[in-house]
């Protein structure tokens, strides 16, 4: 998967989210501790287990941890894995980076972080791996001389051929990190009765031509290198490397599914490749044919052309294999209509909801989103939702960022990677208990349409931060001009702040305030935010606010359970970027819970917060 980056250091949030965490459960209709595992197959269009009950899983990507991508870790400039071994090499010994890399994989994802994903109500992890986590010390150095220079690229083919005919190549399964990791996490989710996924991420080779992605040293290699025998040796290690983990994990039912190859994409005419995936369909036939030569009968899931959505020569009718059952198809849903209407021309193209859902009823396979994401929580909970009305799965990306607004998990900034201070902090700050949960983003994805619920405990007499309104979509705790990215070329943020949270309210650092605050601007006439307040004392109030000024006079309001409670005017800007507090009186407040509205009538630059006194003290205003 590849994705964009926020920056900017975040403040804790304030409140707990125990009800959030216990309705999860409740919304997606299962608790992970209940389920039991048993081997999953395909059952007409669902996947089902063995007493024949249909499964749909949801669940999450553990991105970032056994397969680097830059943005994951902010390193974009970097742009994959194998640059940014580059980098450190060039200050470091070998044995010293792959040591970093050993403290690493022990801290990024442990037993913990599958603890969290399981309390939230999920019941699935997806787990990208390298293929080089399968190699040997030796053969990984080798692997690591090539990517010092491309010259080395031709040797390290032929070590590779050499290594495939003399039957050396993910043997050791006892002692290779690749099966430990796996075995890992396989038994992290067992206690939590959750299926895994396991997903091929970087194969060898590479699959396509985003080596953030790929980690591919030359574009498209996996389809075209040969050896000096004429063989496409980084497809038969393909093949190698899954007979040898169908080997391993044939009968173990903690296993949902071989993800046989992650987002194969740009095979295509311009890249001297066919026009309809022949390729990728002769090798799928392979590697399907591989794996039920084991008596293996799990679900193997395909992935399409074009980052894992375009099927066409994909289809079951059109692999050349024997056995037929038990294949499942995948979808990635990125930046996209969730509206079931919106179809795509191209029956084979199902990223849509509409085409994911008539190919499955077409072919009648069960069908399944491996990654979704990377987008607004306005976007999340249409895409859930209508994934969730067709009883089709979902695997979000992904459970950890570097300052990642979008995933379960934000790991704190940790300056940089390449620096042994960098190194040093980013290994304290991926251990789960140092993250922070983005209570937004799971809201988003367990919770009703319908939900809201307060994001900070406030109370009046108090002050009442603007960018702490409540939990809940757009048009249920706020209104937003834009509020989620549908189209994959439009890169206008919806957060064009980029701080916080992830909703389409525009949030910025507050720097006109000493403290640590947070201020919400980019304001349009018409939008407003909805805040759960407690008024605990009855009585009327003097109400302060500060704003930035902008260029023209400014008009807020705000409404208490519907009905208009008060206006508050702001004069234009007498200098730029001036900031002030203005102050009105409210009429009676009654005690108890209510909601507050804050509507934008005509737009400031910016508001920090809101401060309700009774009715006769005064304080000094404050930034």
């Amino acid at each position: 998967m590849n994705g964009s980056s926020f920056s900017k250091p975040q403040r804790r949030l304030r409140t707990t989210f125990s009800g959030v965490l216990l309705l999860a459960a409740t919304v997606f209709g299962f608790t992970a501790k209940a389920q039991q595992l048993s081997f999953l197959r395909a059952k007409g269009a669902q996947m089902v287990d063995a007493s024949g009950k249909q499964v749909v899983l949801r669940g999450f990507n553990v991105g970032g941890w056994l397969l680097q991508e830059s943005y994951i870790l902010q390193t974009d400039s970097l742009n994959c894995q194998w640059r940014i071994k580059q980098g450190m090499l060039r200050t470091m010994p070998e044995a010293q980076m792959e040591e970093f890399y050993r403290q690493y994989r022990a801290n990024f994802i442990t037993k913990a972080d599958i603890d969290f994903i399981a309390k939230q109500g999920f019941n699935c992890v997806r787990l990208p791996f390298h293929y080089d986590l399968f190699l040997t010390a030796a053969q990984r150095h080798a692997r690591t001389q090539a990517m010092l220079s491309p010259k080395n690229v031709d040797g390290y083919v032929q070590q590779l051929s050499t290594w495939y005919d003399q039957n050396q190549l993910f043997t050791d399964d006892k002692n290779l990190d690749g099966f430990r990791f796996i075995d890992n996490v396989l038994s992290w989710c067992a206690a939590n009765k959750l299926y895994v996924i396991l997903d091929l991420h970087a194969a060898p080779g590479g699959q396509g031509t985003d080596r953030n992605i790929n980690d591919n040293f030359v574009s498209l290699d996996l389809w075209k290198r040969r050896d000096a025998k004429g063989r496409p040796i980084y497809q038969d290690m393909t093949v190698r490397l899954w007979e040898k983990l169908s080997a391993r994990y044939k009968n173990d039912a903690r296993v949902a599914m071989y993800d046989l190859i992650n987002e194969p994409h740009n095979l295509n005419v311009a890249n001297g490749m066919s026009a309809d995936n022949q390729e990728l369909s002769a090798l799928y036939s392979r590697l399907i044919n591989a794996v039920r030569a084991q008596n293996d009968k799990h679900l193997l899931l395909l992935e399409g052309n074009g980052y894992g959505n375009e099927y066409t020569n994909l289809t079951p009718d059109k692999l050349a294999i024997q056995d037929k059952s038990n294949l499942a198809y995948n979808a990635h849903r990125y930046w996209c209509p969730n509206t079931p209407e919106t179809a795509d021309s191209n029956p084979n193209q199902i990223n849509l909801l509409h085409n994911l859902a008539a190919f499955r009823d077409r072919w009648q396979v069960p069908v399944w989103v491996g990654e979704t994401g990377e987008n607004s929580n306005e976007w999340f909970v249409a895409a859930v939702q209508g994934l969730n009305a067709q009883n089709i799965g979902w695997c979000h990306w992904t459970l950890k960022r570097v300052d990642g607004p979008t995933s379960l998990l934000r790991v704190k900034p940790y300056g940089s990677i390449l620096t042994p201070q960098g190194r040093a902090a980013l290994l304290r700050n991926v251990q789960y208990a140092n993250c922070q949960p983005n209570r937004d983003v799971i809201a988003a994805l367990t919770q009703p349409a319908t939900f809201q619920a307060p994001f900070a405990a406030l109370s009046i007499p108090g002050t009442i931060q603007a960018a702490d309104y409540d939990l809940g979509r757009a048009e249920v705790a706020y209104h937003d001009e834009f509020s989620a990215k549908v189209d994959y070329r439009d890169n206008t943020p919806w957060n064009q702040g980029g701080e916080y949270r992830n909703d389409g309210v525009d949030i910025k650092v507050n720097t006109n305030s000493p403290a640590a605050s947070y201020a919400v601007g980019h304001l349009a006439a018409g939008e407003w935010l909805k805040y759960t307040v407690k008024v605990k004392s009855a009585g009327e109030y003097t109400l302060q606010m500060r704003v930035q000024k902008g260029t023209a006079p400014g008009l807020l309001s705000l409404q208490l359970d519907g009905n208009k409670l008060v206006s508050v005017p702001i004069a234009s800007a007498a200098t730029a970027g001036e900031w002030t507090t203005v102050a009105v009186k409210t009429p009676f407040l009654p005690a108890g819970q209510h909601q507050l509205r804050l509507l934008i009538e005509q737009p400031v630059s910016q508001i920090s917060w809101m401060r309700f006194e009774a009715a006769g003290t005064t304080s000094a205003g404050g930034q």
